[in-house]
């Protein structure tokens, strides 16, 4: 049996020529007062570690939940680096706006996201507002504190998305991407899956295989792009101190995993009879993302990055757009959330389970 979520993944994962990218990138903070959001998470607490470890001059470590940071407390309890734990909410303008400005925030590393798209498909307000509206808020704090550096870290499913949460990443992009100016760089690193992160397919597997239960595989033909946790921190820190302004950068992902030979693979690995139960498409998922919109285009690369120029909206469409998903969140109204979230995002499809809502919402008031 694997003793953590990335053992024996070699044979799946390209090779990095770069050795450890994340510890030089890391150590490039040195100086700076960085501000993690969804510190608590996967990846959070991974950047967290990584800048811990290059010694920067402050950490301030944001997450909602009080359990996953005291758990991240617990971990960093030796860092040789001043560390604040900040229990709240990326959405509280007011109490952001404090701690950017109380610990003269250099870089901010926005990993704060619910991610789990069929919960979030039967959860459509709480998506946009956690996802969307959150990002929104983030940065215009940060513009307001005139924070120089401002990545959010975002993913795959925010490309031509099926799922409201891969459209909430993807106006979340917008926002940053828009908002960004030469004084606040504001940028995107969209990732694909990180093996063992919170709620992807391999602990799933691990712990079926654990139970002795078949592993759930949606379709066959399903597959993924993947990444090693250091390979994310990597691409984020890099994206981080890449200079740029307005720009989705992208990390080297090399091919797609079917994801039942990844399960073929565990069951082997751990000497199992387990046996894989197709259980079909979720509401929101695809059987393959995508990396780029076909209105993308490659400008440049930093290190193995790619850097995409990507759709930027002006400052009164922006400011529009929110305000009409702030409303629709207020009134309950999801007709109206997903008009405004197809306006800004044209290739985006709603599942058949959200226009299911709309339907019973319509036939309620009727």
């Amino acid at each position: 049996m694997f003793q953590n979520g990335e053992a024996g993944w070699h044979r799946f994962l390209p090779q990095s020529q770069e050795g450890d990218v994340g510890s030089l990138f890391a150590a490039a903070h040195s100086a700076c007062s960085v501000l993690i959001t969804g510190a608590g998470g996967s990846i959070g607490s991974a950047l967290a570690q990584a800048l811990a470890r290059a010694g920067v001059r402050r950490l301030v470590l944001l997450d909602s939940s009080e359990a996953r940071l005291n758990g991240i407390q617990r971990r960093l309890a030796q860092t040789p680096a001043p560390v604040e734990m900040a229990l709240g909410s990326i959405d509280d303008a007011g109490f952001v706006d404090t701690l950017l400005s109380r610990h003269r925030v250099d870089v901010v590393y926005h990993a704060a996201a619910w991610k789990h798209v069929p919960q979030l498909e039967s959860n459509p307000f709480s998506a946009v507002r956690n996802n969307a509206l959150g990002t929104f808020t983030l940065a215009q704090s940060a513009l307001r504190a005139g924070v120089p550096s401002v990545t959010l870290i975002s993913t795959d499913k925010a490309v031509n998305p099926r799922s409201i949460m891969g459209a909430s990443k993807r106006i979340a992009e917008l926002a940053v991407t828009s908002l960004s100016d030469p004084a606040c760089r504001m940028n995107a690193v969209r990732l694909c899956n990180v093996i063992g992160s919170s709620g992807s397919v391999v602990p799933i597997f691990l712990e079926q295989i654990g139970r002795r239960q078949p592993l759930s595989v949606t379709d066959p033909r399903a597959s993924r792009w993947f990444l090693t946790t250091q390979e994310a921190v990597g691409a984020i820190l890099g994206c981080g101190v890449s200079g740029q302004h307005g720009k989705i950068l992208l990390p080297p992902v090399g091919l797609p995993v079917r994801i039942a030979e990844l399960a073929e693979f565990l069951i082997r690995s751990a000497g199992s009879a387990a046996e894989i139960s197709y259980i079909g498409l979720r509401p929101g998922e695809k059987l393959t993302e995508e990396l780029v919109f076909e209105s993308e285009r490659e400008v440049g690369t930093v290190g193995s990055l790619r850097v995409l120029e990507t759709s930027r909206l002006d400052r009164g469409e922006l400011t529009g757009l929110f305000a009409d998903l702030g409303s629709s969140i207020q009134l309950s109204d999801l007709s109206g959330l997903l008009r405004a979230v197809g306006r800004a995002i044209p290739e985006y499809v709603p599942s058949s389970q959200l226009l299911g809502q709309v339907v019973a919402a319509a036939g309620a008031t009727a």
